[in-house]
């Protein structure tokens, strides 16, 4: 993929997914390669909290004085799916690994106490409104493909392949035989892509 220098990539925001943290493999494999081979981009991935409503808040906060044309964002699972929505307000560039696109009906099985992946003394209620809002956040819209990538498996246990690609009509795919949600190839297989597209500074 070949993209002109003035789009290079200077503020780059990861999301996380649901039950997920900083601390997944994807986000610490991430903020390794750029803080070694470009430590002049700004790097930010938040611990999101449970709520949408506060996710999103969040999110927008810490990039409200980004630049808007050298910014990009990495969404993994339901972090792809807060990810489209900000870079529909803002066009930032995109990558989606696995995301979700119906969260609002997927996660309404999982209300109650909740553990995290990475620690599992770590909980959090996930509560019955959080559906609500993750409803209230849908955008049908989709994002300009020529600034987005779609990382997909085929093989992903938790979302349907087959729901991700329709999302994102026209996104440079790179669509996966095999593979499992957390993208457990995700270094050997992925990461030079994602890389790729971002053209970091």
């Amino acid at each position: 993929m070949d993209y002109p220098a003035s789009m290079k990539t200077t503020h780059l925001l990861y999301l996380h997914g649901f039950r997920s943290s900083p601390q997944s493999l994807k986000a610490r494999l991430m903020a390794a390669r750029v803080q070694a081979l470009h430590p002049g981009v700004v790097w930010c991935c938040p611990q999101l909290p449970p709520s949408p409503a506060a996710a999103l808040a969040l999110i927008r906060t810490l990039s409200a004085d980004w630049p808007r044309t050298s910014m990009a964002v990495v969404g993994s699972s339901l972090g792809g799916f807060y990810a489209t929505r900000l870079a529909l307000e803002t066009g930032a560039r995109l990558v989606l690994l696995n995301p979700a696109v119906h969260p609002a009906r997927d996660l309404a099985k999982y209300i109650g106490e909740q553990t995290s992946w990475q620690n599992p003394a770590e909980s959090f209620h996930f509560r019955p409104e959080y559906v609500d809002e993750l409803r209230a956040l849908e955008d049908e819209r989709a994002p300009a493909p020529e600034r987005t990538l779609a990382v997909i498996a085929r093989g992903d246990e938790v979302l349907d392949w087959r729901e991700m690609v329709a999302r994102y009509p026209g996104a440079h795919l790179r669509l996966r035989d095999g593979g499992d949600h957390a993208l457990s190839d995700f270094e050997s297989a992925h990461l030079d892509t994602v890389l790729d597209f971002l053209r970091l500074d």
